[in-house]
């Protein structure tokens, strides 16, 4: 009698816990289309801004304090690497674009320089003979001459006995002596009006005076008053400063942008905001071997001489339109040290980073070689975080096809 109880009581709660269950799963069976359909709508995750790697299950802040931003399953769908964000955060990430464009390439060419002489203008002054400088007319390097002016006044044994024969020679009247002793006279540096005044006293002088050849400042003066000297002693240069010479260095990756005639403009740190307009005068035909450089020379005109020898120069060499190209503006690149990237932006939120073969840079525009096509858009502003949220993405679809 007490079995027969208890089996009763058991078949009892087996039919009503059937019941219970089997209603559940009915009720769950006609709710499931609704469900789906509204979490089809929710985010699959909430994730950081500024790490695709921090995610959560609900909203809330990232680490650096920014608020974590909603993913849906539509945005993983798609091509491989491209990602999409609401333009809430698009709008204050201050995500830039510009066209790629195919277009005519202006390369600067950004260097630095030393001013220097004209040295075709740059006279080196030597005596003929050996002697004693007597008086020093100019006592320092930077000192302005003009034209005829003396620079110093020499002893020579030499220059009296030239004197002497040639007086000797007007004493007598022979014509032909006369011209032979006044051609030595100037070979020897005398000047033409000491000659003239020769003629006149027959007196021969103690010392020469020399004169400058022209207008210009001193450099490299390497004499004092008093010192010997012989032939082929350096004394001192004169250069003129109307108009200098730049030289500079081009690496040997640019060197095949430049041409004699090429554009420059130039500035100085000790007159910030002036600038100088040359051109390239001459292109060096060596390579230096151990900076990998070949040298340049630039000619800018001096008006009011603030050009100055050994000056430090910033230049700019223009080399000129060339063959249209494709182009994207500079900041667009991202570059790494094995590739080169610019991020597509593809349209309603969506960015993709590919890759580029790049060619040459210039001032503000990049030329691409390959990679990226005419009309396409770029992101200016805002790429790396587009680039580094890209390659993770990427990364990810890559190991689920695996």
């Amino acid at each position: 009698m007490k079995n027969s109880g208890i089996f009763f009581i058991t078949l009892s709660l087996g039919v009503i816990g059937g019941f219970i269950v089997g209603a559940n799963y009915f009720n769950w069976q006609m709710a499931k289309p609704d469900e789906t359909a509204r979490q089809s709508n929710e985010p699959l995750y909430w994730q950081a801004p500024m790490d695709a790697n921090y995610r959560r299950d609900e909203p809330g802040l990232s680490p650096m304090g920014m608020e974590l931003v909603p993913v849906y399953a539509e945005q993983t769908k798609g091509s491989a690497g491209s990602v999409t964000i609401s333009p809430e955060v698009e709008n204050n990430l201050g995500v830039r674009t510009a066209a790629v464009q195919f277009k005519p390439f202006n390369m600067a060419i950004n260097t630095v320089g030393y001013v220097g002489f004209d040295e075709d203008r740059l006279i080196h002054i030597h005596p003929r003979v050996e002697g004693w400088l007597e008086k020093l007319y100019v006592k320092s390097e930077g000192e302005s001459v003009q034209a005829g002016q003396p620079l110093y006044a020499m002893y020579s044994p030499k220059l009296v006995s030239a004197q002497e024969e040639f007086v000797l020679a007007l004493q007598r009247g022979n014509q032909r002596l006369i011209r032979a002793g006044e051609e030595r006279l100037q070979t020897l540096q005398v000047a033409q009006a000491q000659i003239d005044a020769l003629k006149k006293t027959r007196l021969p002088t103690k010392t020469i005076v020399v004169y400058s050849p022209q207008e210009g400042v001193i450099a490299n003066l390497g004499v004092r008053e008093g010192m010997f000297v012989k032939p082929g002693t350096a004394l001192m240069s004169v250069g003129a400063l109307d108009e200098v010479w730049v030289t500079a260095e081009v690496f040997e990756r640019q060197a095949g942008a430049l041409a004699v005639g090429n554009a420059v403009t130039m500035s100085l740190d000790y007159l910030p905001g002036e600038e100088w307009q040359g051109q390239v005068d001459y292109i060096y035909p060596i390579l230096d071997n151990e900076t990998r450089t070949v040298r340049v020379r630039l000619r800018f005109a001096n008006m009011g001489g603030l050009l100055k020898p050994n000056m430090f120069a910033q230049v700019i060499i223009h080399s000129g339109e060339s063959t249209p190209t494709l182009q994207v503006p500079r900041q667009a690149l991202i570059r790494t040290g094995s590739q080169n990237r610019v991020v597509l932006a593809l349209g309603e939120g969506r960015f993709k980073s590919v890759a580029v073969t790049l060619g040459r840079i210039g001032r503000g525009e990049a030329e691409i070689l390959k990679g990226i096509e005419e009309g396409d858009k770029v992101v200016t502003s805002a790429h790396f975080l587009l680039d580094s949220e890209s390659s993770i993405e990427s990364d990810f679809q890559r190991m689920a096809r695996d």
